[in-house]
């Protein structure tokens, strides 16, 4: 018996990669509102449920995102924030914080960190590749080069053993904070 052909546009492989990559770009755009104009991640939810979003693909392409992904992405972000941006803070040249990057960078670089942080089921290679390629559309070469920099040297820290690396926190014996087990918040 014939096997599925994955690699077609239209197989369910293809098409959930592509619905999971519509999400991770509408939950960097509702970010990114959230953070410029001050609505709540409610707000944005509801208006996602509304509208029916979806997420713009390189091709030009509207595709309906994985709504519980995109919601899993926007709830967790801003209900770990603090704790995102202390560990991005911790990985960004010296002398640059979170605060002072662009809203749109801001919103790339805490989305893939809550990725690399609360989703250890995605690998640390599809987190990167997902925004980088999220940069690539909005930002120029030098910005995109930071995100996979940030997010690599964040992914060093946080999945060492996936990086093909030895464990920081056993080598200096400290535990990072926000490292520890993961609650839902819904």
């Amino acid at each position: 018996m014939d096997q599925p052909d994955d690699s077609s546009e239209n197989s369910p492989k293809t098409v959930r990669r592509d619905t999971r990559r519509a999400a991770r770009l509408a939950a960097v755009q509702a970010l990114y509102e959230i953070d410029l104009i001050g609505v709540t991640p409610k707000e944005v939810l509801a208006e996602f449920d509304r509208r029916g979003s979806g997420g713009m693909l390189e091709d030009g392409a509207l595709l309906a995102a994985d709504r519980p992904m995109f919601a899993r992405i926007v709830k967790g972000v801003f209900g770990r924030g603090k704790d995102l941006d202390e560990m991005l803070d911790r990985v960004l040249s010296e002398g640059w914080t979170v605060a002072r990057l662009e809203v749109l960078l801001r919103a790339i670089l805490r989305s893939g960190a809550f990725e690399l942080l609360a989703r250890p089921d995605v690998p640390v290679r599809v987190v990167v590749s997902e925004y980088v390629g999220i940069a690539h559309a909005f930002l120029n070469d030098k910005e995109t080069g930071m995100v996979n920099g940030v997010l690599d040297r964040l992914a060093r820290h946080l999945r060492p053993a996936e990086m093909g690396e030895g464990d920081p926190e056993a080598e200096s014996g400290e535990e990072e904070p926000g490292n520890g087990p993961t609650t839902s918040t819904g």
